[in-house]
């Protein structure tokens, strides 16, 4: 307990947001990211100053349906409360899908068992005004066969060294892919209309990603779908260990976090 008369609490959030206008999650000087905003607003509503830790460190573009966050706080307003007032002066492109009391030891990134994110392409060269906020259009057909086989390898506890970010400090690259799953889509709806088209979706679930990993897979697989890295060579790339073996980072605004699993937790 703090020097006041209130016990401190832990608030946890559930959050979906809109990437385009912000430099990623984390906190940067003189950069506008999701976290500082959050930082700022629930220190508006509460009255005092509270730091804001996410489950997933998002890049710069990049969208969440499911981001998790907590904050402490010694405000004594409740959480149905705090959700309110928190969608009251977001920015709009920044929404509490849900509010709730947590327990003191529970910390989104460090508790998560695993985490889904889906990527968007529009495989065409023309493609809706609405979707180039939220897809990467790639004129050329890909052959989803290859791309297919390409992901099977990556199933499975791996060295994912091929597919780290450049200058990332993480000691420990292994990661375990439970899925990684290519769909063609005909259609895409965007609120009361059906945009037709030919669409691929990439969704993988893992205990967890490293830098940049999702978009540097799908970027791969892209490489891979217009025939420019036969699909052997994944197995390859990913024994390599290697930046340069893997192909090209995918652009950040196809990407969306959907959803994050904790053992007991729910949040709605």
């Amino acid at each position: 307990m703090s020097g006041n008369m209130y016990p401190m609490r832990k608030i946890r959030l559930l959050l979906e947001y809109d990437g385009t206008a912000y430099h990623g999650w984390q906190v940067q000087k003189n950069r506008i990211t999701i976290q500082g905003i959050l930082e700022e607003k629930v220190s508006q509503v509460t009255g005092t100053p509270s730091s804001v830790i996410g489950a997933s460190r998002t890049d710069a573009g990049v969208h969440a349906f499911g981001q998790v966050a907590v904050f402490r706080t010694e405000s004594q307003l409740d959480a149905a409360t705090i959700k309110r007032a928190l969608n009251a002066v977001l920015p709009q492109d920044i929404r509490v899908l849900a509010a709730a009391e947590s327990e003191s030891t529970f910390h989104p990134r460090e508790d998560a068992l695993r985490k889904r994110y889906v990527y968007m392409i529009a495989n065409q060269r023309v493609s809706s005004a609405f979707l180039y906020r939220y897809t990467w259009i790639v004129p050329q057909m890909l052959e989803m066969s290859l791309m297919e086989e390409a992901s099977s390898v990556l199933i499975g506890k791996h060295d994912f060294s091929a597919f780290m970010g450049t200058g990332s400090d993480i000691k420990d690259p292994v990661r375990e892919i439970y899925s990684l799953d290519t769909e063609k889509l005909a259609t895409v709806d965007f609120l009361t209309v059906s945009l037709k088209g030919s669409f691929i979706r990439i969704t993988t679930e893992a205990n967890g990603f490293l830098r940049h990993m999702v978009r540097n897979i799908v970027g791969t697989l892209v490489e891979i779908g217009r025939g420019r890295i036969p699909a052997f060579r994944m197995k390859e790339i990913l024994e390599a260990c290697d930046r340069k073996q893997a192909g090209q980072t995918a652009p950040a605004n196809g990407l969306f976090l959907e959803r994050i699993d904790y053992p007991k937790v729910q949040m709605l």
